[in-house]
């Protein structure tokens, strides 16, 4: 292939950000309902926000494009609105079909000549950006000229969870070599083989210029560029983000970057480089990057631990207590408690799969579930009745909806709850509460400036998500049938 006779100067980067996946081995924090990016496994920020934050405070980049799966629309919604990135565009996946299918969706949509693509994952951390801004200008010579460079990682250690690279030459770019060959997850002593000869860490990002993209992919899978661009071009807009085309889509072959293009393609190369750089795969990984206390320990939230040594301690929801352990791994959510050795974090995965044959609903799914207008949460239930707490974000509303077999008691804790039932509407102040008759049609929305939160009873004999028939919605959620009635629909 010809190089491209592209001047460097005239080229913007533009990032092109992964948020796909389920991040199982992050269980029960992560689940796929709410997989790791969205996860605040560092503080008060999710790994997603980070990423986007670190690219748009650098001044490097061109405006990002964000790659998500549709069920995650509202996670992608809340945090752009809490963290404006400006020009960012959203495509979205009616399915999952890996890195590759993603990467030729977003090079098929660029519309800007003179850009190269930066592809990589939200949910990865990078201690040292600057590190990494280095490694990409360097990285840009090449992709310029034509080559889809991938960023090599120099170990810190032999681990066995990654992939690995062993280099090859030199090349006529400062910083940049061939790639002599892919090693997918080796056993502890070859990983340490590996290292040992300065094989690098796949990091599983990569630079290129999108028209290259696409005429590898011409070359090696034909199929998937008109798939791909039959999605674009059959996609649809909701709430400013565009909805890839379900048909064509889920026809891609679900297949990685690496594998579909890099592990074919005579135009790799790798830039070897060393920014603090973890795929957090696991609470192993986890455990490697905390901060850790005296006793080699890192912990989180309500945790108290006697004789416990170099041990991964988290909680989200209760009180852990620990005596006379090392090297463990205990975590705990609201709902769901891990415990295991801490070099075991590998086997979380088919642990997962285990709970989701069981039908247990925590494999998947976390008590909080996200709305376009804010939250809800299972607080308790028993027959005939279930309490959730709700959280409406200012200036929003529930659609105007009906339940055929439940009745409701809104209590507001905070804030202030604008009330429509049947040809009344009132305002609801912190402590005051209004009944909801079963059949009455009935809304729920927050006039204020700041969280509405209030306390939801709901009783009555069929208490299901699916008992609700909506009138008119803010966010599209109505579908009417025959005779003009709205249908019923989950939340």
């Amino acid at each position: 292939m010809a190089p491209l006779k592209v001047e460097l100067s005239q080229m913007k980067i533009r990032p092109i950000i992964l948020s796909g996946g389920s991040g199982t081995r992050l269980w029960p924090v992560s689940r796929q309902d709410q997989p790791k990016q969205f996860a605040h496994l560092f503080g008060d920020y999710s790994l997603l926000t980070t990423t986007v934050a670190m690219l748009g405070e650098s001044g490097l980049f061109a405006p990002p494009t964000l790659i998500a799966n549709e069920d995650h629309k509202f996670f992608i919604l809340d945090i752009l609105a809490r963290h404006p990135s400006e020009g960012t565009t959203v495509l979205l996946e009616p399915c999952g079909r890996n890195t590759a299918g993603a990467a030729l969706t977003a090079a098929l949509a660029e519309q800007d000549e003179d850009v190269l693509h930066l592809l990589l994952p939200s949910d990865h951390v990078i201690k040292d950006p600057g590190a990494f801004f280095t490694a990409v200008e360097k990285a840009a010579t090449a992709a310029a000229a034509g080559r889809i460079a991938l960023f090599g990682i120099k170990p810190e250690y032999p681990e066995s969870g990654y992939g690995y690279i062993e280099r090859g030459e030199a090349t006529d770019w400062d910083q940049v070599e061939t790639i002599c060959k892919f090693v997918e997850k080796p056993e502890a002593k070859k990983a340490e083989a590996l290292m040992a000869q300065g094989a690098l860490w796949n990091s599983g990002i990569f630079l290129y210029n999108p028209k290259v993209l696409v005429e590898e992919i011409r070359q090696l899978a034909p199929d998937q560029i008109d798939l791909c661009f039959t999605a674009l071009s059959a996609a649809h807009t909701d709430l400013g983000c565009r909805i890839l085309e379900r048909a064509a889509y889920e026809k891609l072959r679900n297949i990685s970057f690496d594998y579909l293009v890099m592990e074919n393609t005579k135009a790799g190369v790798v830039v070897p480089c060393s920014m603090g750089w973890s795929d957090v795969g696991s609470w192993q990984a986890l455990w490697q990057l905390g901060e850790k206390d005296a006793d080699g320990n890192v912990m989180q939230g309500p945790v108290t631990a006697l004789d416990v040594h170099n041990s991964y301690l988290r909680s989200e929801g209760p009180v852990i207590g620990i005596i006379g352990m090392k090297n463990v791994t205990v975590v705990a959510t609201k709902d769901a408690v891990l415990v295991a050795p801490r070099d075991r974090s590998q086997d979380v995965k088919p642990l997962v799969a285990m709970l989701d044959e069981q039908k247990h609903s925590v494999a998947t799914a976390h008590r909080r579930v996200l709305r376009p207008w804010g939250s809800y949460e299972g607080v308790a239930a028993g027959d005939r009745f279930q309490v959730k707490h709700i959280v409406v974000k200012p200036g929003q509303a529930l659609s105007l909806q009906m339940h055929h077999h439940r009745a409701e008691h809104w209590v507001v804790v905070d804030g202030t709850a604008l009330v429509e039932c049947d040809d009344v509407t009132k305002s609801l102040f912190e402590n005051e509460s209004v009944f909801i008759p079963k059949g009455s049609k009935h809304r729920l929305s927050n006039p204020g400036k700041v969280d509405l939160h209030l306390v939801e009873v709901q009783s009555g004999e069929y208490l299901g998500e699916d008992d609700i028939v909506r009138f008119s919605d803010k966010y599209g959620r109505v579908q009417l049938v025959k005779g003009g009635k709205a249908s019923l629909q989950t939340l």
